[in-house]
């Protein structure tokens, strides 16, 4: 619960031992770059460029969490590991077309679902920084928002792409209208969880990740100003 007045402690971070689980997301990044060196070594060069993206991206999380001094769950690393795992080898094993249209559709639904992940932890991210005050309802709608953006962005990328290359991303607005409603069930369905969790009160869950764990404070530590506090009362 906020106070009127209140602002929120910023701790450095001193993030726990990650947990096993992130060898799962190494695994990942090891077969993205395993991909990215058989196209290579097969001359698809351009497939061997994108999946070597594809593996500084898998990295960006972590990089971004170390420099803003943040604790960021392993989970999270590991869908955007898988996601972009999944849109490798749609091009690199040509899984877009041999498990066509279902491939592509799972790979947009995992996509969405960990976009609207991220897009519930910059929210949580943000209150606990204490800049913004978001209703359960506000963070409903930024999660669909922001997936749906993305999910829309990705659309146009794929548009522009088939324009000036000629290489047959999109097929028909039927299909691009399918990523796009996909792309809304995997938000609901994050939405839908975090209203739940928000509902129950396990906010304090989630805001944890970004607490100093060694800092012996709970993660909602709150310096309040006396004459807020007297008011509120």
């Amino acid at each position: 619960m906020y106070v009127a007045g209140t602002t929120y402690s910023v701790y450095p971070m001193a993030c726990p031992d990650p947990s096993r689980g992130i060898y799962l997301t190494y695994f990942i990044q090891g077969l993205i770059l395993l991909s990215a060196a058989s196209s290579i070594t097969a001359g698809e060069y351009l497939l061997g460029f994108s999946a070597s993206v594809a593996f500084l991206l898998t990295m960006t999380p972590s990089l971004m969490t170390r420099n803003m001094h943040l604790c960021l769950p392993w989970e999270v690393n590991l869908l955007v590991a898988v996601s972009l795992y999944l849109h490798v080898m749609g091009h690199v094993g040509e899984y877009y077309v041999l498990f066509a249209p279902y491939y592509d559709k799972l790979t947009h639904l995992v996509s969405s679902i960990t976009v609207a992940v991220i897009a519930f932890f910059l929210a949580v991210l943000a209150e606990h920084q204490g800049n913004v005050r978001l209703t359960r309802s506000a963070i409903v709608v930024f999660i669909l928002v922001s997936t749906l953006s993305a999910g829309t962005v990705w659309e146009i990328y794929e548009f522009v792409v088939d324009q000036v290359f000629d290489v047959g991303l999109q097929h028909g607005n039927a299909d691009t209208m399918m990523d796009l409603i996909v792309d809304l069930v995997g938000a609901a369905i994050v939405a839908v969880l975090a209203a739940i969790a928000l509902a129950r009160g396990e906010g304090d869950r989630f805001i944890r990740f970004f607490a100093d764990p060694s800092s012996g404070k709970e993660p909602a530590d709150i310096v309040a100003d006396p004459v807020d506090l007297a008011r509120s009362r």
